[in-house]
Parts: C-alpha cells; sequence; structure tokens
C-alpha cells in the first residue's frame, strides 16, 4: 500500500506540474509552396525555450509558463518569421508559421540547428542522405541516384558495377531491409550497379542504419535502408524530363486542389525512367562488343497526397519496376517488381499522441535461364501492415507500435550440381516495440524492446536494443549501441561465380539438421546482436570526423547446402546426409572500423571514408570468406561550385578496394554419363567438369575506379532551366574484373572509359 500511496502522489504531482504550464505546437511551412520545414529553429524570444522541427516541419514545446510571448523561427535560406501568441496553463497552443524563400546566408542558425541534432540524438551508425547529397557525387548521364550516395558510406561493400549487391557491415543483402515509405522493397537495385529503382527526384530523404539501429526496425539482421518521398508540387504544374546516353526520365507533379495558407491541398507526383544502353551502347562505345552491355530497365512510380491545414497528411502510391540482363551463351535473366500502400500522418491538436502507419502489397519474380535449362526462380507476395505512436514529451521521446508481416514464397532453384532445392510457403510476422530516448545535460539514453512473434511457426524471439551517447563537450562527443535481431528470410545463390545476378528469396526451412557444431538446433530463425562503438569530432568549423568500430556475431545463419549431390530419398539413405540435405546451418563474425572526414563551406565539399573490415563464415565442416569479405575499402568524393547562382559544378569521386574471394579452379576432367547401359566410354565425348580449390580460398585483383562530371546550369526564367552534364566513368580505363568463364578460361572487366552527355529541362 504505500508504494501504491507514493506512486499516486508522483503521478499527481507530474500531472499538476503539466496543469501549471502550457504547451506550443505547430508545423513550420514554406511560405507559398506548402512544404514543411526540417530542422528549423522554433523558440520563444522571451523565455528561449526552443525546439528543433522535425521531417514533418513539425515542433513541440513543453513547459511554457502561462503569458504573452514571441515564436520565433529561423532557418538558412530563409527570412525569418515571428508571431505573437498567449500561452494558458493546461492547454496547447496551436501556431503555424510560414518562412519566406531569402537568399540571405544564415551560417549561425544551421550551426545551432546541427548542433542541437548531434547533442540530442544518438544517431549512432546511421546516415541520412537527400537529394542535395545525392547532387554532391558524380551524376551518370546527368542523373543522380541513391545507389551512388549508398555505395560512398562507411561500411558499405559492393561487388560490381555490373550484377553488384549491396553488402553492409558484413551482412549479405538479404539481411538488409530497404524500405519505401514502410513497404519492403525486395530488390532495391537493377543489374547494373549504377542504378535504383528509386528516382533521385522524388526521394525525400533515406536513412541508412549500418549496425546497432533501434526498436522500430526489426525483420532483418545486418542493416536498415529507409527510404521516404516528398510530396508532389501543391502549387503548380511542374515537372523535369532528362536525356542520355543511359538513360531517359519524365517527372511531372503540380496540385489536384492547390495550396492555400492556412487549407488543405491535395497534390501528385507520377515519374517514369527507363534505361536502353543495351541498344545505346552500340552507338555511343563502339569500341565494345555488341553484346557488352545487355542492360535494360523501368522504373514506374506515382503517389496523390492528401495534406490537411494542420500538416496531418495521407498518401496513397503504387510502382512497377522491371529489370534484364541477357548475356548470350551465358545466363539471361530479369526480374519484375510491382506493388501499392498508403501511408498516413496525423498530426495532434490537443492529443500528446502523434501517429503515424502505413498499409502496402507487393509482388516479386525473378527468373534466369542458363545453358544447362534448368529452373531458376524465385517470387515473393508481401502484405504489411504497421502503426507507429509518438508521445510528445518535448526533447524527451517515448514511442511505441505494431506491424504486421505476411508474405508468400514460391522458389524453385537448381545447384551447381544439378540438384534442385524449391520451397511453397506462407509465414506471418507480428512485432511489438516501445522505444524511449531521455535527454540530460550531457548524456543521451535510448533503451528500447521488440517483440517479434513468427506465428507460422509458433516461435517468440525478444530483441532488448540500447543506445547512448555522452556530450565530453560542444565538440567531442562518444556513442555506443547494441542489440539482439532475427529474421525469417534466407537467400539463394552460387558462391562460386564472380557475380551472382540470381539472388532467390525463401523462408526459414524447417528440414534444418538437428545440430550443429554439437548444439541442438531448435529454432529455425537467423539471429544477430550487435555492439558499436564511435565518436564524433568538430574538428572546425564545417570540418568534422566520425570514427566506429563494430561487432556483429551471425549466431545462427541458414544456407543452401552447396555440397549437395542427391536427392533426400530412400535410395540414397546411405550416402551422407551434408550430401543430401536441401539447407545448411552456420554463423559468422563481421567485425571492423569505419572512418569518415567530411568538410562542406557551401561551395567545396569533401567526403572521405576508410573502412577495415572482417568477415567469416563457418559451417558443420569448414571456415570460409564469404565473396563480400573485402579487408580494405575507401572512398574520396570532392564536389565544388561556382560562378554566378552557383551555376557550374564539378564532381569527382575515386573509389578503391582490395580483393575479394573466390573460389579457384583447381583442374578440369572428362565427366561421362553412365546413365545408357550402351554408352562405351572409350568412344564417348563426355562434357567439362570442373574440379573446385576450397571455398573462397583465393583473391581477385585490386578494384579502383575515378569518375568526373562537370554540370553547367542554364536559367530560361524564374520557373525553368537547363541543366548540361558531362561525365567520364572509369576515367583512366581500369580493367576491373567483372566475370571468368571457368570453361572457355576467358575473363570479361567490368565497364570500361565511358563518356556521356546528358540534358536535363525542369520545368
Amino acid at each position: 500500500m504505500k508504494r501504491f500511496f507514493w506512486l499516486s502522489c508522483l503521478l499527481f504531482l507530474t500531472v499538476a506540474g503539466w496543469a501549471q504550464t502550457g504547451e506550443v505546437r505547430g508545423i513550420v511551412f514554406e511560405k507559398g509552396t506548402g512544404v514543411p520545414v526540417d530542422f528549423a529553429n522554433v523558440y520563444l524570444k522571451e523565455s528561449l525555450q526552443g525546439a528543433v522541427t522535425d521531417e514533418n516541419g513539425f515542433f513541440n514545446i513543453i513547459g511554457v509558463k502561462p503569458g504573452n510571448y514571441t515564436l520565433f523561427c529561423s532557418f538558412i535560406g530563409y527570412d525569418s518569421a515571428q508571431v505573437s501568441i498567449k500561452v494558458e496553463a493546461g492547454k496547447v497552443t496551436n501556431q503555424n508559421l510560414y518562412l519566406p524563400q531569402s537568399d540571405k546566408v544564415l551560417n549561425e542558425v544551421t550551426v545551432n540547428a546541427q548542433g542541437a541534432e548531434k547533442k540530442e540524438h544518438v544517431q549512432i551508425s546511421q546516415t541520412k542522405i537527400t537529394i542535395k547529397d545525392m547532387t554532391k557525387l558524380v551524376t551518370l548521364g546527368g542523373e543522380p541516384d541513391l545507389v551512388q550516395s549508398l555505395q560512398v558510406l562507411p561500411g558499405v561493400q559492393t561487388t560490381g558495377d555490373q550484377g553488384g549487391q549491396m553488402y553492409i557491415r558484413g551482412g549479405s543483402p538479404v539481411m538488409n531491409k530497404v524500405l519505401l515509405d514502410g513497404m519492403t522493397i525486395f530488390q532495391p537495385f537493377h543489374s547494373i550497379g549504377l542504378f535504383s529503382v528509386f528516382d533521385a527526384d522524388i526521394i525525400k530523404s533515406a536513412d541508412v542504419y549500418s549496425a546497432g539501429f533501434g526498436a522500430q526496425y526489426g525483420g532483418r539482421i545486418s542493416a536498415i535502408v529507409d527510404v521516404s518521398t516528398r510530396e508532389g508540387n501543391r502549387v503548380k504544374q511542374s515537372g523535369k524530363i532528362a536525356v542520355n546516353p543511359f538513360t531517359s526520365k519524365i517527372l511531372l507533379e503540380g496540385p489536384l486542389k492547390k495550396y492555400k495558407e492556412g487549407e488543405g491541398s491535395i497534390s501528385y507526383i507520377l515519374s517514369y525512367k527507363n534505361s536502353y544502353l543495351k541498344n545505346s551502347s552500340q552507338y555511343f562505345y563502339p569500341y565494345l562488343d555488341k553484346n557488352r552491355l545487355p542492360y535494360s530497365f523501368s522504373d514506374l512510380y506515382g503517389k496523390v497526397s492528401f495534406m490537411g491545414a494542420n500538416g496531418s497528411k495521407l498518401d496513397m502510391f503504387g510502382f512497377n519496376f522491371q529489370d534484364g540482363v541477357n548475356f548470350q551463351n551465358v545466363t539471361d535473366y530479369h526480374w519484375n517488381s510491382s506493388g501499392f500502400g498508403t501511408r498516413f500522418l496525423v498530426l495532434p491538436d490537443e492529443s500528446r499522441i502523434k501517429m503515424d502507419g502505413f498499409f502496402s502489397y507487393s509482388n516479386y519474380l525473378m527468373q534466369q535461364t542458363e545453358g544447362d535449362g534448368k529452373p531458376r526462380q524465385s517470387g515473393i507476395k508481401n502484405f504489411n501492415i504497421g502503426m507507429n505512436f509518438d508521445y510528445l514529451m518535448g526533447k524527451d521521446q517515448f514511442v511505441y507500435g505494431t506491424e504486421l508481416n505476411i508474405f508468400e514464397t514460391n522458389f524453385d532453384f537448381t545447384n551447381a550440381n544439378g540438384r534442385s532445392v524449391g520451397q511453397n510457403s506462407n509465414m506471418t510476422e507480428l512485432s511489438l516495440y516501445a522505444r524511449y530516448r531521455k535527454v540530460l545535460p550531457r548524456w543521451v539514453f535510448e533503451p528500447g524492446f521488440r517483440l517479434q512473434y513468427y506465428a507460422s511457426f509458433s516461435e517468440f524471439f525478444p530483441e532488448p536494443r540500447f543506445a547512448m551517447k555522452f556530450n565530453a563537450n560542444s565538440k567531442l562527443r562518444f556513442k555506443a549501441a547494441g542489440g539482439l535481431y532475427s529474421q525469417n528470410l534466407i537467400s539463394a545463390s552460387s558462391d562460386r561465380d564472380v557475380v551472382n545476378l540470381f539472388y532467390g528469396f525463401l523462408a526459414s526451412p524447417d528440414n534444418l539438421p538437428s545440430q550443429f557444431l554439437g548444439k541442438d538446433i531448435t529454432s529455425r530463425l537467423q539471429k544477430a546482436w550487435h555492439a558499436v562503438v564511435g565518436m564524433e569530432w568538430d574538428l572546425a568549423k564545417n570540418l568534422d570526423l566520425s570514427i566506429e568500430g563494430y561487432y556483429k556475431d551471425f549466431f545462427q545463419l541458414t544456407n543452401i547446402n552447396r555440397d549437395k549431390i542427391f536427392e533426400n530419398t530412400p535410395e540414397y539413405a546411405d550416402k551422407p546426409e551434408y550430401q543430401r540435405i536441401d539447407y545448411i546451418i552456420e554463423k559468422g563474425l563481421a567485425y571492423g572500423l569505419d572512418t569518415r572526414l567530411k568538410y562542406d563551406n557551401g561551395n567545396l565539399y569533401v567526403w572521405a571514408v576508410y573502412s577495415l573490415t572482417y568477415v567469416t563464415r563457418k559451417d558443420q565442416f569448414r571456415s570460409y570468406y564469404p565473396i563480400f569479405d573485402r579487408r580494405h575499402n575507401a572512398n574520396l568524393v570532392v564536389s565544388y561550385r561556382w560562378g554566378k547562382k552557383k551555376s557550374w559544378a564539378a564532381n569527382m569521386r575515386w573509389s578503391f578496394g582490395t580483393g575479394f574471394p573466390f573460389t579457384q579452379t583447381q583442374s578440369y576432367y572428362e565427366q561421362l554419363n553412365f546413365k545408357n547401359i550402351s554408352s562405351n566410354y572409350t568412344s564417348s565425348n563426355g562434357n567439362v567438369g570442373i574440379l573446385y580449390a576450397g571455398i573462397d580460398q583465393g583473391r581477385l585483383p585490386y578494384f579502383h575506379r575515378l569518375d568526373m562530371s562537370v554540370q553547367k546550369t542554364i536559367e530560361i526564367n524564374k520557373d525553368s532551366k537547363i541543366e548540361v552534364v558531362a561525365g567520364l566513368i572509369n576515367a583512366y580505363n581500369r580493367a576491373n574484373i567483372f566475370y571468368f568463364n571457368r570453361v572457355t578460361y576467358s575473363r570479361v572487366n567490368q565497364l570500361p572509359i565511358l563518356p556521356s552527355l546528358g540534358l536535363n529541362w525542369k520545368f
């Protein structure tokens, strides 16, 4: 009873304290367009209490004593705005602000806003990418792309320009969840590794979490890429047309209900881009073999947005992404991805709860045909719905939510030994999570917890998470994070090829080995835990350094059995189990050190990254390095803008990486077919058989490449401009390996030197 009494008293005093003060909330909009302004400073002049707007332009100032105040807002590139308000005890004052655009440069405002964000958020293993960041990279053919920005992040490895996959801090692609407005995208990158499925001009931001991510994300054990798209123009019809040797694009956007200050609006955005490289390369790059760049793809995306006067909104979107590549006499590969979804945001007037959620459905199918005629296809249909609730507490934050994920897999694959693996299954996953952020003068603590329930095989998996930051002073900060993670999706690919185009998906199987390294296998899940420590150091104005060390323990992994040579049927019961089963259990480690140096003064931008990485895998019989174990990786990006209104821009990127592991060819032999009893082995001609060396014991040559571009912007009028972009891929024509045909003993290199000229018209 005593505990209950004191708890009741504490709750009463807390509520009484809230009742003696008021709150100020609102949205900061760009005047004339209605676009929310994120990371703007909002404060009360009299008390200096304030807040920084979030990604939706929303701000919330709590604990304000009753009285009359001047609410003030400022942000770089805008004139300031202010308004007189009255705050009453126990009530919420809702007041929106509208910032007029300006040519003034308010560097001190930028520093203050970024300083508050760095101090009050842990931000470990997290990078936010915007369209401004993407345009600072070399724009291939004049069009920026998200994949190029991802490739230069700390801890990110790619296996090549063509057919490449993305590996983030030791995790394979299936261990990385890529989200588009809450929807899972199962194949976000095209076969030619220069382009993603996302149109950069529709991206609002992309948050990349390379390790130790919080409880709001689940279902993957390595990394998260969370892409959010923007709304269409609320004021006028506008668009963009782009043409270059690689791709062409058209983007249209505008209001369905025109924006007026203080009122709601409806807008749309529609984007279509396609690649005709398999045809255009024969004209623009005649020095290449006719079938050297046989790539084609198309990406269609559309969204309608309903925006309320108080910032609440509803988005409805749909997409269709397609990809194809046909290397004659080698492989023919294509995939199709389509889907639709909704996303909503409810901003409170009186309630302390901010709510958002999503609903989506997608259908993905990939197919590959090779000379052996064996089936290789993988399909996945996915439905998911989620709700998030953000309890408004000023600088502190309490977020909780739930997600339901249902998917169906259809998998049919033939391995290198000619043995088939198939699966057709339906899976249901349910998750609940909660995350709390407490901001103290020097410390930030962020505990979290996620509970994953895999209903299809009745397994609960608790996932505790934790992150923290210590502000040693205004320039030096230390941070750490860790957590437990699980997932129910695995992939299948051949680790014996230099490049894998086929990347299949299937649910965690039930026919796993009963034991692994002497321990009983009681779970079908893949599991891992992360630990990350790091520091941020503001070395000087516009110059900062980030260093992070990470450790990922993938203590249970499921893989396709590469050693299967017999069907698991009674006639082969006398054969060893590891030669009959479809799947095996593995474990792995990934650890390393990432360093990033950034300088940005508005005209000159420098981004330098170095990563030291170690990745190992261990199955029942051996330890080996997976094909993405690149020991050293470095990227240097330099961008410079000059001239009147910065109409000229030059970008450069140099990439370097030590060799990836690969499985060497030990010898060749003649394969004879003895199934026909009338065969005469003395006169029959067999096929070429390959005897492989140990898995991934060799190393490919170093990779390095220099890309450059120069851009000139010509302003026609205030609403229209033309951009002319000249680019050069692989400027010094480095011969980086792409594919090696073991039978013909011939090597095919990745992209040679490729000049380009692009033209973009924005209107």
